[in-house]
């Protein structure tokens, strides 16, 4: 079962939705052991409930991985991930906006950015009681009301997002024109620049570009069967090529393989055993000797 919603509504400039899942959903007789995740340009906060933790590799060619944690928050990026998909997770989670990380976690974005960062290097004193507590809840609908709860008693009574950071995101979602939303804060570009990486973890002109990317997965997931071309110049792209070099960039593969694997959910792509043998035969040939050598 999976379940999501919107937050209660004092954690809406903060939290996109909540989400859970008992882990109980069909999966396909084929499904692949590890898949990319694309980036959104938001964080996560995930609580895993089972005994496996989230496990990354560093590429499609890593066949060790690395064990992240049960409670873990997903730092804003640009660029895809790897990780294990093997078995079913029993997990609660969220999707933060911009200006949440200062506010939860105590950290700006930018420090969180591009990586994994375990939930018990920022709440030590109560990470470990929180996903307990979620996990004596059971019901993924108590579980939901719960983290919402839990979320809320964490936001200081006072705080909210810098008025020019949320005028940036508001405009960017429709006219990307970094220049003009600089003029119309009043900012030097430099200062705006600093003051919207320490709220969202990327700099303007890379969350433009991660937002551009997912016009085109929205088109794609909404009109299968339409053409890459016409879907990248409809999100902005000035041409061909500019959108392959961006989509290779973010997704790690190539439009014309995502479109291949044919992902039920588009942020999430399968990776098939086949892609991880070619990709280790592609490399060079003393790596394969030191991870002998370490074995």
């Amino acid at each position: 079962m999976y379940l999501q919603r919107q937050p209660r509504p004092s954690l809406r400039p903060f939290v996109r939705t909540l989400w859970a899942s008992n882990g109980t959903e069909p999966q396909p007789p084929d499904a692949a052991r590890r898949e990319r995740v694309l980036p959104t340009g938001d964080m996560h906060l995930v609580f895993r409930l089972g005994d496996e933790p989230l496990r990354l590799f560093d590429d499609v060619a890593d066949s060790a991985g690395r064990a992240v944690g049960r409670a873990v928050v997903g730092g804003a990026r640009a660029s895809c991930y790897v990780r294990e998909v093997s078995s079913p997770t029993w997990s609660v989670g969220a999707q933060l906006c911009a200006g949440a990380s200062q506010l939860l976690f105590g950290m700006p974005a930018d420090e969180l950015a591009d990586r994994h960062t375990a939930l018990d290097d920022l709440w030590p004193r109560s990470a470990a009681r929180i996903r307990e507590q979620l996990h004596e809840a059971r019901r993924p609908e108590r579980q939901l009301d719960l983290l919402d709860a839990l979320l809320e008693a964490r936001l200081p009574t006072v705080r909210g997002l810098h008025p020019a950071v949320a005028h940036a995101l508001a405009h960017f979602r429709t006219a990307p024109d970094i220049r003009a939303v600089v003029v119309a804060t009043g900012y030097s570009h430099r200062g705006f620049t600093a003051l919207f990486r320490r709220a969202v973890g990327l700099s303007p002109k890379r969350y433009c570009r991660v937002l551009r990317f997912q016009r085109v997965l929205d088109r794609v997931a909404a009109e299968p069967t339409a053409a890459w071309a016409d879907s990248a110049l409809v999100a902005g792209y000035s041409d061909q090529p500019h959108f392959n070099r961006d989509f290779r960039e973010f997704a790690g593969i190539t439009p014309g393989e995502y479109r291949r694997v044919s992902p039920r959910v588009a942020h999430h792509v399968a990776i098939a055993e086949v892609d991880f043998l070619q990709d280790r035969r592609r490399r060079p040939r003393y790596m394969h000797a030191m991870e002998g050598a370490s074995q």
